[in-house]
């Protein structure tokens, strides 16, 4: 499978270039700065891009299998909100633009419903995270509203960080709008066995125009 990649060179990004090159696919990485992706691979093919210009991004991605955003504009960028959701509307439109079917998005836990109630609208959600979390549940309900592409949108376990240090085990379990959590109440999931299940849904769609979430 030929898979476009945005944003591999984060944390989430990372471990999606890992597993996809892997599993034996053909990567074509696109990245603000390439200098920053030390990874090297036969199936591997580097390019700079923006995902502000979406003509250019179209022809970049046209011709892929399928397109996987783990697109992120910072964490530390003061102007997260609207550029997060500024540039998840570009990447959707040149997917469109591309002919690309298939637009896969790593959002974020904070659109996960609890008791009917969004937990980035909880008292206790991280404020430092607010703004982006608040960016990418907004673009959920966008994309819900692409009858175009074949869409689905991914939201982490809520424990999903570089602290987590179970690293690959290949096991997780499904949710759709609610997290997913284990015996002691805990949603967690590695930042491989995110990968894991987001490639499994690349091979096999099960969740095509749905949100859908991971955790042990």
């Amino acid at each position: 499978m030929k898979i476009a990649l945005i944003g591999a060179t984060g944390f989430v990004g990372s471990n999606l270039l890992r597993e996809a090159l892997m599993r034996g696919h053909q990567v074509t990485a696109i990245v603000r700065s390439p200098a920053k992706l030390t990874v090297a691979h036969d199936h591997l093919t580097v390019v700079q891009g923006d995902v502000t210009h979406v003509g250019a991004l179209a022809a970049q991605l046209a011709g892929h299998d399928v397109v996987l955003s783990a697109f992120n504009p910072g964490w530390d960028n003061p102007n997260i909100y609207a550029d997060s959701l500024a540039g998840s509307k570009d990447i959707e439109t040149a997917a469109e633009q591309s002919g690309v079917p298939r637009l896969v998005v790593i959002g974020g836990a904070g659109s996960l419903f609890i008791d009917g109630q969004q937990l980035v609208d909880g008292p206790q959600f991280p404020a430092e995270i607010k703004a982006g979390a608040t960016a990418a549940r907004d673009y959920l309900n966008v994309l819900k509203q692409n009858t175009t592409l074949d869409w689905t949108f991914f939201s982490p376990a809520i424990e999903m960080h570089q602290g987590i240090d179970t690293g690959r085990t290949g096991h997780y379990r499904l949710g759709t709008d609610s997290p997913v959590f284990d015996a002691s109440g805990r949603s967690v999931l590695s930042g491989e066995d995110l990968a894991v299940a987001v490639l499994d849904e690349v091979e096999q769609p099960k969740f095509s125009k749905q949100r859908f979430t991971a955790a042990y």
